[in-house]
């Protein structure tokens, strides 16, 4: 499968991880559950592996970009109803 298929497939289920995360590390300051974030969907893109294979060149500015997805569906997802089932 081509690279920007796996992200688009990868990116599809980041409210899930999300979710996960937070049920699971509830307790956790922001900045950890991030970071547990960001290594589910870092291992689910399989990044190690694109960057080796040259498909991804700069590691750096798409863990940035990641990052930036992540925060904004952090941001929809505390916005929404769902942050006041809690």
């Amino acid at each position: 499968m081509n690279f920007l298929a796996s992200l688009l497939r990868g990116i599809s289920f980041v409210p899930a991880v999300v979710h996960g995360v937070e049920a699971l590390f509830g307790s956790k300051s922001g900045g950890e559950k991030k970071q547990a974030v960001m290594s589910f969907v870092g291992a689910a893109l399989g990044i190690s592996g694109a960057v080796a294979g040259k498909q991804i060149v700069d590691e750096a500015g798409f863990s940035t970009g990641l990052s930036k997805v992540i925060d904004g569906v952090v941001d929809c997802m505390n916005a929404s109803v769902w942050a006041k089932a809690k």
